[in-house]
C-alpha cells in the first residue's frame, strides 16, 4: 500500500504566515506539520509516499527532500490548479499504479493511529474505507450516512444532517477510485469533491465502509485550530528550543522555535517560528509569529 498526502493548498486562512512558509511545513511543537502524517503512515507500514504540492512546490522540496531523514521515500506531483481534493488525487494516479493507497490531508493531526482500520480495509476487500468521527456540528463537514459500517450516502456540508459522522480527512482506496474520477463533475463551488467521487463508487454498487475514529482529530488550517493543535501536542506546557533567546515570561501552551529571539513582557498560547525576531513592548497572546515582528503597543 502506498501513501498520498495532499499538500497543495495555499493556507489562506493562516495568512500572512503562509505567504512565506507552506502550511504543511509550519512547525507544530517544533516539528513540521507533515511529519506527523509520516508518523501515522509508517505505523501502518507505508513508507512510499507521494506529496501533491501546489505553488509552494520549491519550498516543500527544499524542506523535505527525498524523505530519507523522516524514514519515508518521497515523490512529488504538482496540482496545476486548486480545483478540489478529487482533482488533486488524480495527479497521483501514475505514482499509485494499480495498488491500494491511503489518502491523507496534509493539515490533519490525529492523536491515535490507524492500524485497525488498515487491517479492516485489507480484510474486507472494499473499494474504500473512510475515517469518520462523531461531531457536534456535522453541517460543517462532509457527512456519512451509514447502515451498520457501510456508507450508503455522503452529503457535503448538509444544512440538515441525517448523521453526526463527519468525514475526518483520511481515506483508504482501492484502484476502483480511478474508474470514477474521469466522470466526476465540479460541485456548486466549482471544485471536484472527494465526497462526490466516493458517492459515485457507492452508486456503482462498490462497498464503501466507515471506520469510526475515537481519537482526537485536528484540522490545523485556521489560527484557532493551529494553536489548539499546538496546545494539545505540548500538553499545555511550554516548549522552547535550546537555541532560542527569550527575554520575558513564557506562559503556558507556548512553543518557540530554533534560533528565535523573543523580547516581550510575557508570551502565552502562541507559536514563534524558527528564526523569528519578535520585539514587542507588552504581552503576546494567541498568535503565530514569524519573520520580524516589532511593536510599541500591548
Amino acid at each position: 500500500m502506498k501513501g498520498v498526502i495532499l499538500a497543495a493548498g495555499k493556507g489562506s486562512r493562516l495568512f500572512p504566515v503562509t505567504h512565506h512558509v507552506a502550511k504543511p511545513i509550519l512547525p507544530l511543537a517544533n516539528r513540521q506539520t507533515i511529519e506527523y502524517a509520516f508518523d501515522r503512515l509508517k505505523e501502518i507500514g507505508i513508507t512510499d509516499v507521494c506529496v501533491v504540492v501546489g505553488e509552494m512546490e520549491n519550498e516543500m522540496k527544499a524542506a523535505l527532500g527525498d524523505g530519507a531523514p523522516f524514514g519515508v521515500r518521497l515523490s512529488y506531483v504538482r496540482q496545476t490548479e486548486p480545483k478540489g481534493l478529487a482533482h488533486a488525487v488524480g495527479f497521483a494516479k501514475d505514482f499509485v499504479g494499480g495498488e491500494s493507497f491511503v489518502l491523507y490531508l496534509g493539515d490533519a493531526i490525529y492523536s491515535d493511529g490507524f492500524d485497525a482500520f488498515a487491517k479492516r480495509f485489507e480484510e474486507s476487500g472494499c473499494a474504500n474505507l473512510n475515517i469518520v468521527k462523531p461531531v457536534p456540528d456535522p453541517s460543517r463537514f462532509g457527512v456519512a450516512n451509514v447502515e451498520g459500517e457501510r456508507i450508503v450516502k455522503l452529503v457535503e456540508k448538509p444544512k440538515e444532517p441525517e448523521s453526526n459522522l463527519a468525514m475526518a480527512g483520511l481515506y483508504f482506496f482501492g484502484p476502483q477510485i480511478w474508474t470514477v474520477l474521469d466522470d466526476l463533475k465540479p460541485s456548486a463551488r466549482g471544485e471536484y469533491e472527494i465526497t462526490d467521487a466516493i458517492q459515485m463508487l457507492i452508486d456503482k454498487g462498490e462497498t464503501v465502509l466507515a471506520g469510526v475514529y475515537d481519537g482526537e482529530w485536528f484540522d490545523t488550517g485556521t489560527l484557532d485550530s493551529f494553536l489548539d493543535t499546538s496546545k494539545f501536542l505540548v500538553g499545555g506546557q511550554t516548549k522552547v528550543a535550546s537555541t532560542a533567546t527569550v527575554t520575558g515570561a513564557v506562559g503556558p501552551s507556548t512553543v518557540i522555535g530554533d534560533g528565535a529571539i523573543v523580547e516581550c513582557t510575557e508570551i502565552s498560547d502562541s507559536v514563534v517560528l524558527p528564526g523569528a525576531v519578535v520585539k514587542v513592548q507588552g504581552s503576546i497572546r494567541h498568535a503565530v509569529l514569524g519573520g520580524n515582528v516589532s511593536s510599541d503597543q500591548n
